[in-house]
């Protein structure tokens, strides 16, 4: 789990990330923790806006601080390239990750759980 503290409105630098030992010190506005399971959901929801990506991914995140560690299973559109849409997907997670968070992503460790066909419309119009 991390706590994000906001930051007095007369203090406009980013606000600080913390880990949520109960160490934490309270500001004024309050403190925002993000659990490891909703950085799971943000990865997972990212991983899906990447073009060449079939399904749902899963993810999983190890928090330290204000750094993340993160674990996605995927699976592939067959014929796409593994290793170009897994870099394309890996670049995409780190982004939106950091954006939506705050957090630091030291690593992504992608694992390709499958290769799928492209989704077909099988429907017979009479």
């Amino acid at each position: 789990m991390t706590t994000l503290d906001t930051v007095p409105e007369t203090d406009r630098r980013a606000p600080s990330l913390s880990a949520g030992s109960g160490s934490d010190t309270d500001t004024d506005r309050g403190r925002t923790t993000v659990e490891e399971r909703a950085v799971e959901r943000i990865v997972a929801h990212a991983v899906s806006e990447v073009d060449g990506i079939a399904g749902s991914a899963r993810a999983s995140a190890r928090l330290d601080g204000e750094t993340t560690t993160l674990e996605v299973r995927l699976s592939v559109t067959y014929p796409a390239s593994v290793t170009a849409t897994t870099e394309r997907a890996r670049e995409h997670v780190v982004r939106r990750a950091t954006e939506l968070t705050g957090l630091r992503v030291s690593r992504v460790d992608i694992v390709v759980a499958g290769l799928r066909g492209p989704v077909v419309d099988n429907r017979r119009v009479r």
